[in-house]
């Protein structure tokens, strides 16, 4: 992998609330990864959460959004290889040198293959759907398939992360376009589109505007992805990935630092 970054980096993505980064990953580092998440995916069978038993009622694959994805959350728990990446100090203190903090703990990784001629993902932003807020969460998205505009790639609208609020979100659903109805004043911003080859990923801040459009192919667009929070985050309220058991145990304001669930990737 590689993961330097320039000053320059580091002040778009803090201006923009996204930056596209070439090159992450080698073709080579690519195809270990797509036989990794295949494995993962041989182990979790058809829940969609790796660690279901904890988590209690999630949704199975027949029941996901809209059948645009096949996705599968929290892979790092059953495939060492996959936990290697992103829970690595190397990809740790790449992002939290974009983010700005000090320390920085994974908060769910999961891969998305948007299936061929699927819908749009619509227009959202993450952090108001987590267990906790922070302006400082951040995502990092890797193509791990050409995405390019015919299958869906990824869009953002630049700068949308210094606006956005916590309480001011709608969700995922049919409606592409909803969230404008909510942030009009991003409705004139020209999106940032993210095409990418395999390798290329792109880092986005919880709180950045962001989309897919429909995949028109007979193929399918592939990705891995992983959120991150930052040390001294504290609940919410939402259970979001949260298991159950450890939701009970929480009241608004405690600190999120479970190690087993959340574990700390990189600390200054």
């Amino acid at each position: 992998m590689k993961t330097t970054l320039a000053k320059a980096q580091i002040e778009e993505y803090q201006r923009e609330g996204v930056l596209i980064y070439r090159d992450f990953m080698s073709a080579a580092e690519v195809d270990q990864m797509l036989k990794d998440i295949s494995e993962a995916i041989g182990r979790m069978g058809a829940n969609v959460v790796a660690d279901l038993k904890e988590y209690g009622e999630v949704p199975k694959d027949e029941d996901s959004y809209g059948k645009v994805f096949l996705q599968r959350v929290n892979m790092w728990k059953v495939s060492d290889k996959i936990k290697r990446v992103f829970l690595g100090p190397e990809l740790g203190e790449m992002v939290s040198k974009l983010a700005g903090v000090d320390a920085m703990r994974v908060w769910h990784d999961q891969t998305l293959q948007k299936l061929p001629w699927a819908n749009a993902t619509a227009w959202h932003l993450d952090n108001p759907y987590w267990s906790f807020h922070s302006p400082q969460a951040i995502s990092i998205w890797i193509a791990l398939d050409p995405a390019v505009v015919e299958n869906g790639c990824m869009h953002y609208i630049p700068g949308s992360h210094k606006t956005a609020e916590f309480s001011r979100n709608v969700p995922i659903g049919p409606d592409t376009g909803k969230l404008f109805k909510a942030y009009p004043e991003w409705a004139g911003i020209k999106p940032v589109i993210g095409t990418m080859k395999p390798g290329d990923c792109g880092f986005h801040n919880g709180l950045t505007a962001h989309g897919a459009g429909p995949n028109m192919t007979p193929g399918y667009r592939r990705a891995m992805t992983c959120a991150y929070m930052p040390d001294g985050s504290t609940f919410n309220g939402n259970k979001n990935i949260l298991p159950k058991a450890y939701m009970d145990t929480l009241k608004i304001g405690d600190p999120l630092r479970n190690d087993a669930l959340n574990p700390l990737v990189w600390k200054k």
